[in-house]
C-alpha cells in the first residue's frame, strides 16, 4: 500500500510521546508498505536531523515551517483573540496555514495513495475530498480526544484566566472535533475510553483501538544497578498534564515520601520545564531537562512515578517503563487505557497519602519491584509491541476499505 501521513511534526528521532507513537507506527508500516509524510517541522536545531531520520524509512518527506507559535507573547495574544471567535484556538492556528493546504492538495492530486492518515484532530482542519470512488481511505488517528483533555484541564485549572479560557475553548473544540470525525472513513483511538467517547457521538463511525506501543528492543530490560531511592518522571514537561502532574507530586506527595526516606530523590526528565518547575529544584528535586538517551535514567530509577491528574489516550511513559521491567506507581487516570492490574503489573493510587505509601512499598521491598517489573515486561511483549499494534492497524485499514466499498457514494459527507 501507499500510505501518506499528515502530521503536525516529523516523527523521528522521537523526543516526546506524540513522536514516539508516530515513529513506531510509521517505521513498522514501512517494513511492508510505501510510507510518505507531509508535516510541519520546527526551524530549530533538530530541523535537519528530523528530516534525515524520517527519510531513512519514508519514501517521500515533505515538511514546511512549524505550525506552533514559539513566542509565548504571540501565543497568548492569539489565544486571547480566539475568545471572540466561534472557532477554537487550535482551529484558527491551523486554518491560517494555507501554504500547508496547497502542498496537501498537490500531493493528493499527483499521487494515488491507498491510505491517508491524519494525526491529531488539529490536522483535520485541512480539507480533502473522500467522495470519489478513486479516493484513498482517509483515517484520523486521535492520540487523545483533544476536547476531553481541555475539558478536564478546565475543571482542574488553578487560575481564573486559565479556567475561563479552557472552559470556552474546549466547547468550541468539541464542536469542531465531532464534526471532523464525520469527514473520515475511519477513526483510530488509543484507548477504549476514547473510543467510547467517539461512538457515543458518532455511533455509525468506523473505529478501532490502536494503542500506544513500545520498541521492545530499544526498551529492553534494565541491567544497570539501581539507585535505591531515585524516583523518575519522564515526558514533555511543556505539555500541561505533565506540568500539572509534576507540580502536584513535588508539592503534595514528595514531602510525605521524604519524611520517611530523607534521601529520596525525584528526577524530572524531559523538555520544556517552565519556571514554576525550575523554582522547585532542590530539597530532593532534580530537573534534568531533555537528554540524548532516556534509557540510562530509567534503568537507574528505583521506580517510575506517573502522578497525572489530567489526560486522555494512553501514556507512552508507562508502556516504556514497563517494557524495561521497572516498577511504576501511577494514578488511575495516568494508567487509563492500558490493560494493567493494580499490584500485578504496577501500583495505582490517587490521593497523596496513598501515592506516597505505594512508593514506600517499592522502596522497602526490592522483590516487589522485581515482581511488578517482570509482569509488566511480559504484558508489553504480549500486547504492546509495535509489530502487534501495526497488525491491528492494517486490519482496521482493510475493515474501513470494505465498509467504504459497501457504502453508497451519495451517503458520504
Amino acid at each position: 500500500m501507499k500510505i501518506l501521513f499528515v502530521t503536525p511534526f516529523l516523527p523521528s528521532p522521537p523526543r516526546f510521546g506524540g513522536q514516539r507513537r508516530l515513529d513506531g507506527l510509521m517505521r513498522e508500516l514501512a517494513r511492508k508498505h510505501e510510507v510518505s509524510v507531509l508535516a510541519f517541522n520546527r526551524t530549530d536545531e533538530w530541523e535537519q536531523q528530523s528530516a534525515e531520520a524520517t527519510r531513512s524509512y519514508c519514501r517521500e518527506v515533505v515538511h514546511i515551517p512549524s505550525l506552533d507559535l514559539t513566542d509565548n507573547r504571540e501565543k497568548r495574544t492569539a489565544q486571547l483573540r480566539s475568545l471572540g471567535s466561534r472557532h477554537s484556538f487550535e482551529y484558527r492556528l491551523a486554518a491560517r496555514r494555507t501554504d500547508f493546504q496547497r502542498v496537501l492538495d498537490r500531493m493528493l492530486r499527483e499521487t494515488q495513495y491507498d491510505i491517508v492518515q491524519f494525526e491529531f484532530a488539529q490536522m483535520a482542519t485541512f480539507e480533502f475530498d473522500s467522495r470519489p470512488a478513486s479516493a484513498p481511505i482517509f483515517v484520523l488517528d486521535e492520540h487523545n480526544v483533544e476536547y476531553d483533555i481541555l475539558r478536564r484541564t478546565a475543571s482542574s485549572s488553578g487560575s481564573i484566566p486559565r479556567f475561563v479560557y479552557n472552559s470556552l475553548n474546549w466547547r468550541k473544540l468539541a464542536r469542531e472535533e465531532r464534526s471532523a470525525w464525520r469527514r473520515f472513513d475511519g477513526i483510530a483511538l488509543t484507548s477504549a475510553r476514547d473510543e467510547e467517547l467517539v461512538r457515543r457521538e458518532y455511533p455509525t463511525g468506523q473505529t478501532a483501538v490502536i494503542p500506544n506501543g513500545v520498541d521492545l528492543t530499544e526498551f529492553s530490560l534494565a541491567q544497570e544497578p539501581v539507585e535505591p531511592q531515585m524516583l523518575l518522571f519522564f515526558g514533555a514537561i511543556n505539555y500541561h498534564p505533565n506540568h500539572d502532574g509534576v507540580i502536584y507530586f513535588i508539592d503534595h506527595v514528595l514531602p510525605k515520601i521524604r519524611r520517611r526516606y530523607p534521601q529520596a530523590k525525584f528526577c524530572v526528565m524531559g523538555p520544556g520545564a517552565r519556571q514554576e518547575v525550575h523554582d522547585r529544584q532542590g530539597n530532593g528535586v532534580e530537573i534534568l531537562g531533555m537528554v540524548d538517551d532516556v534509557a540510562p535514567y530509567i534503568n537507574r530509577a528505583a521506580a517510575i512515578v506517573v502522578p497525572l491528574r489530567i489526560g486522555g489516550g494512553t501514556r507512552l511513559k508507562i508502556v516504556e517503563a514497563l517494557s524495561k521491567g521497572k516498577a511504576v506507581i501511577s494514578t488511575r487516570l495516568g494508567a487509563e487505557g492500558i490493560d494493567v492490574v493494580h499490584d500485578q503489573h504496577l501500583l495505582l493510587a490517587d490521593e497523596p497519602d496513598d501515592f506516597a505509601a505505594q512508593v514506600g512499598r517499592v522502596l522497602d521491598d526490592p522483590d516487589l519491584a522485581a515482581r511488578l517489573g517482570r509482569a509488566g515486561r511480559t504484558l508489553m511483549e504480549e500486547k504492546y509491541s509495535w509489530q502487534s499494534i501495526v497488525a491491528r492497524l492494517e486490519s482496521f485499514y482493510e475493515q474501513v476499505r470494505q465498509a467504504k466499498r459497501a457504502e453508497p457514494a451519495s451517503s458520504r459527507p
